[in-house]
């Protein structure tokens, strides 16, 4: 069941500066349909069913909860074709990659299902006398603030270990996945997510301060900008609650040599341009040594004019709309700006001539620090080359940046590549591979780019009381005692 979620007279979008919830198919760019706010009013009473649903879902074995958690990665699978063409049509992912986030999202589901139980067991502690353990306990009902890029694979970092743990869920997500939204609402609850556990609010962003202040609201976790970050991270520090951010990133993609040129630039296409390039660990910046720098932008410019845009429903399309005609703009003003200070067009620069959210694949040289494309994050299909000479430039350029996110090294010497990726600031590293993701791998950056991290075992304890119980005994031998009575 949804939540009722109707908006006072007279308050919308318009004078509060929320926007609307919508359905705005970025490949039309025509509005299909809007949803209400939830009334803020409203905003008291939810949380405290949530509250009220936790103690209960609390108490049930976590093999039960395991369970309903793993018929949630069974319910994807079946529904996966249906949740595909909502994300296609909300934001413009490939019908191809769309299902294979559903793919992706149903394995998250299964390995905390088949693994949860046995992360959350107790840990004994050796102690000189009596007895000691660590249990681990949720906290209770989290707000999760999630973007529209990954629809399904970011609730799914949240929710499937929170709710084996046993916390109940609040879902703040963005204003252009409102039936996704829904329908991911509703699968939970056909999973056997009780009413309350998992909630899907539409939720003003002028209105999360009154859900973070909640008393019974333990946390919030928010994946989305450093701006956004910042924001949240200072009303959970306002009312001492727990925070997990997962914020932008600007990846460098590091290239110390290339005796196979060709899979090496398809390596550096794909990580840059998968989801059309909208991916926090997409990489954004290409670092190439000068003894290989020709060959590697040679082949990468072909690859990336061999990107056409269309329809992404359409399984033969190579690159498809951004998320939104904003997204679009601010990417094509993040390229001009590097255009009119002096950067080189190598590939693209503009955008096609067709109705849509699209921009061309770009790739940009001589990208100087004035310039927007130095610094900030690239969210599309537009990428930056620089040429180096040596580690040490390599490695200062990759960290020159605000962010640490992701990073990636490709060299045929592992070791040497290995150590070069010690010397990057970031939460990960891949080596002569993109960077990617899977249920077993901490995801999560450093710097600017946020703390915590979400999936894999580590991603079961963001939000877990691990709780100390401490039971008085007899003071136990010590190896040496023993012998000195022998």
């Amino acid at each position: 069941m949804t939540t009722p979620q109707t908006s006072p007279a007279g308050k919308t979008a318009s004078t509060t500066g929320d926007r609307p919830y919508a359905t705005v198919n970025p490949t039309t760019g025509q509005t299909e349909q809007e949803f209400p706010f939830l009334d803020t009013d409203q905003i008291g009473s939810v949380v405290d069913a949530a509250h009220a649903a936790y103690l209960e879902w609390r108490r049930r074995p976590v093999e039960e909860r395991a369970a309903v958690v793993g018929r949630i990665g069974e319910l994807v699978r079946e529904r996966r074709d249906d949740l595909a063409a909502l994300i296609t049509r909300e934001m413009g992912k490939r019908i191809k990659e769309a299902a294979g986030e559903a793919m992706l999202v149903a394995g998250i589901f299964d390995y905390y299902a088949q693994n949860g139980p046995r992360f959350l067991e107790p840990r004994p502690i050796d102690v000189m006398e009596g007895e000691a353990v660590v249990v681990n306990e949720p906290i209770g009902v989290l707000l999760a603030i999630e973007p529209w890029n990954f629809p399904l694979y970011q609730v799914a970092r949240v929710a499937a270990p929170n709710l084996v743990l046993g916390n109940a869920i609040l879902l703040k997500h963005a204003e252009n996945n409102p039936q996704t939204a829904l329908a991911l609402e509703q699968l939970f609850h056909d999973a056997g997510v009780p009413e309350g556990v998992y909630t899907n609010l539409f939720l003003r962003i002028s209105d999360v301060e009154q859900v973070i202040a909640h008393p019974h609201v333990a946390g919030v976790t928010l994946t989305g900008s450093d701006r956004a970050g910042s924001a949240v991270a200072s009303l959970a520090g306002k009312y001492l609650k727990k925070s997990v951010l997962e914020l932008g990133g600007s990846d460098p993609f590091v290239v110390l040599d290339a005796p196979q040129v060709e899979q090496t630039v398809k390596a550096a296409t794909i990580a840059r341009t998968i989801n059309t390039g909208q991916a926090c660990i997409a990489a954004k910046r290409f670092i190439v040594m000068d003894e290989v720098y020709d060959d590697f932008v040679a082949g990468l410019s072909d690859a990336f004019q061999g990107l056409q845009p269309g329809d992404p429903t359409d399984p033969s399309t190579t690159l498809g709309p951004l998320s939104s005609e904003r997204a679009a703009a601010d990417l094509t003003a993040q390229v001009q700006d590097a255009i009119d200070k002096g950067a080189t067009v190598l590939v693209g620069g503009g955008r096609p001539d067709r109705e849509g959210a699209f921009v061309d694949a770009t790739l940009l040289a001589d990208v100087t620090p004035e310039m927007r494309a130095y610094r900030e994050e690239l969210f599309g299909p537009v990428a930056v080359v620089h040429r180096v000479s040596s580690e040490e430039e390599a490695v200062r350029l990759a960290n020159d940046t605000p962010y640490g996110l992701s990073a990636t090294v490709f060299g045929s010497d592992v070791d040497r590549a290995r150590e070069v990726a010690d010397r990057i600031d970031s939460g990960m590293v891949w080596i002569n591979s993109p960077s990617g993701t899977s249920p077993e791998l901490p995801f999560g950056g450093v710097k600017q780019s946020g703390y915590g991290r979400e999936l894999s075992e580590l991603g079961m304890f963001e939000f877990a009381n691990r709780r100390l119980v401490r039971t008085a005994g007899t003071k136990k031998a010590r190896p040496a005692d023993a012998a000195a009575g022998a």
